[in-house]
């Protein structure tokens, strides 16, 4: 017996439902507003209470605010010392935003929020051609409710713009595969993942896999034609992120910032190595060692990710599953298998990546997953529920929320239960609605509606909750958690590395004085250190060894020329992690060696009980 819903309404499977229109009615139209506008207002509200949110790139836009070269090469610095350790596509947008609104924190969070509302905005136009407006209307609220999601767009690292960058690659592949669709459609996807490429660099090409495969399977074109639209996607996004790498490797080492994250000034040692291939294997020069020891199938559902992300994961991937067994028999160019191929190798490729990577990898990293697993439950549930008098329908349901419910309160159990009430309802709500949903063919029809919204409840109230939570918890520093504040979260112990010091009044007074004088008002080694003092101070600071302090920017020799030529004020003794000075067992010594000789060769001056040292008074410590 083929998988057909016993449902009068609902068709055969080869001639099933296919959204009709692409015109809104008016009920639709109010539900996508009342959709953004609270997304909008979940990512917006109260937006300034995490300050400088990450103050290393914050930094970044003030100086990229005020410097046309920072600004093109992501320097950490007006007077570009050395850039972020990422490609600059993020900053500059922010670096704009800044131009025009002046530096504070809303010109640098804003832009991340307004990408959130974008995304959620692409992700309904997409899921609706391939499903219709529920489906697009269930996977805009996943979206906007899944808890890494209201963490990222309310915070200013580049995932966020990584993440609107791939929906929009989704939405143009979706539509190049329509009938009579152009060939631009694919043009528009591969420019869309270049971009992202240069946000976030090879993680944008996690998503390839399964807009390659909805485009080979369901593009209407012979299959000449579906491999001529991969080959222009492909020479499209190879221009759109290939050109900033051959500007900055042809561009004179003398006229820009040393490239962060390298050993060698280079940007394609960057994108291959610290923030490539280093990051699968975790051999990566320059970083702090292998802090991960969770690698494997359940790291996605662990501590460290699964309030971020696991919610919904076993949900979608059912729907997956259910989808494409409903769909097996439809024609090639079905535009709802087409979306689940698409959205389900996005989900499996970068789930299997981030699961096993060996490499850093940080919790909010998942974010990367959220709009694929926003998108399944969109669908699968909508193709399940038209079929749901199918004992199979009806099962593969009711599985889905039991998962789902029970997931769900060890998640809330696991982080504290800072919401005991929410748990004991979510497992009530969840059983009872899965029982129900599995006899609902029986049911009196009047009652299905409320045992529908009951399920959904069940399924949602965990991730919005930790959601709500998420936008009403100040964050700052490099690595951000999600849910209630709980003091900083996993990291929240490594402040030396991943936050950014506050400067007392008296130093800060002290770094700023004559600072237009110097190139840089003090060097201190970190770039989060360094940050602190930048944003404090409004003067550049130069940031020793980069991000962890392990890049050989500047190497003693042109420390000591920059001190000769009195371009740097002050020295500022600091702490990152792997020791004083950056002493790590990967990447350059040459920040250490550079704390050592300041030490050795310059009196130290305690200011708010920071130890700096004034580098045009030499020899007084000899």
């Amino acid at each position: 017996m083929s998988l057909v819903a016993v449902d009068p309404v609902v068709k055969e499977i080869g001639a099933q439902e296919q959204p009709t229109t692409l015109r809104m009615a008016g009920r639709e139209r109010l539900a996508v507003a009342v959709l953004l506008v609270a997304t909008a207002v979940l990512y917006l509200w109260n937006l300034s209470s995490s300050g400088w949110a990450n103050a290393f790139y914050s930094a970044a836009a003030q100086a990229g605010g005020s410097n046309w070269t920072a600004m093109l090469f992501g320097s950490s610095d007006a007077a570009n010392a050395i850039t972020v350790d990422k490609t600059p596509a993020a900053l500059w947008i922010v670096d704009l935003s800044v131009r025009l609104f002046g530096l504070n924190s809303w010109s640098i969070l804003v832009p991340q929020a307004l990408e959130g509302v974008a995304a959620v905005a692409l992700l309904y136009a997409a899921v609706r051609r391939a499903a219709g407006p529920a489906a697009a209307l269930l996977a805009g609220t996943v979206l906007a409710l899944t808890p890494v999601a209201a963490l990222i767009f309310r915070f200013n690292n580049p995932d966020a713009l990584l993440v609107l960058l791939l929906v929009v690659a989704a939405y143009c592949v979706q539509r190049g595969i329509e009938k009579d669709a152009g060939r631009w459609w694919f043009v528009g996807a591969g420019a869309a993942v270049g971009f992202g490429f240069l946000a976030k660099m090879l993680q944008a090409f996690l998503v390839l896999p399964g807009l390659a495969a909805a485009a080979l399977t369901a593009g209407d074109r012979p299959m000449r034609g579906r491999f001529g639209d991969l080959l222009a996607a492909g020479a499209a996004m190879v221009v759109s992120g290939g050109w900033y790498l051959l500007l900055v490797e042809l561009w004179p080492t003398s006229s820009r910032p040393y490239i962060g994250g390298s050993q060698h000034d280079s940007i394609v040692e960057l994108v291959l190595g610290y923030n490539g291939f280093g990051r699968l294997t975790g051999e990566e020069t320059g970083g702090l060692g292998n802090m991960n020891f969770d690698a494997g199938a359940g790291r996605l559902f662990g501590s460290q990710m699964g309030a971020d992300i696991a919610w919904l994961l076993p949900a979608a991937v059912i729907c997956l599953v259910a989808g494409l067994i409903v769909t097996r028999r439809a024609p090639r160019t079905d535009r709802t298998r087409a979306a689940l191929l698409l959205w389900g190798g996005w989900l499996l490729v970068t789930a299997v990546v981030f699961s096993f990577m060996n490499g850093i990898v940080h919790p909010y990293y998942t974010v990367a997953l959220a709009p694929a697993v926003a998108a399944l439950i969109g669908i699968g549930t909508t193709l399940l529920w038209q079929r749901r008098n199918d004992i199979r329908a009806a099962t593969a349901m009711s599985g889905m929320v039991l998962v789902t419910a029970i997931l769900a309160a060890v998640l809330l159990a696991r982080q504290g239960d800072p919401m005991p009430w929410l748990r004991a309802a979510v497992a009530v709500g969840g059983v009872g609605s899965a029982a129900l949903l599995l006899v609902s063919a029986w049911l009196d029809r009047r009652v299905v509606p409320a045992v529908a919204t009951l399920a959904l409840l069940s399924c949602l109230a965990g991730p919005a909750a930790y959601a709500v939570a998420t936008a009403a918890t100040p964050h700052s520093g490099a690595i951000p958690s999600v849910g209630p504040s709980r003091g900083g979260g996993p990291f929240g112990g490594f402040g030396g590395m991943f936050g950014a010091p506050e400067p007392g009044p008296a130093l800060t007074a002290r770094l700023s004085a004559d600072a237009a004088d110097y190139r840089w008002a003090a060097a201190v080694v970190g770039s989060s250190n360094a940050a602190g003092y930048q944003l404090a101070t409004g003067a550049p600071v130069m940031a020793v060894g980069g991000f962890n302090g392990t890049d050989p920017a500047p190497t003693l020799d042109e420390f000591i020329g920059h001190v000769d030529a009195h371009r740097i004020h002050y020295f500022i003794q600091s702490r990152i992690m792997g020791g004083f000075g950056g002493r790590t067992t990967s990447g350059s010594q040459d920040a250490s060696r550079i704390a050592e000789w300041v030490e050795n060769h310059f009196t130290p001056i305690t200011v708010d009980d920071v130890t700096i040292y004034d580098l045009t008074q030499r020899g007084q410590n000899t």
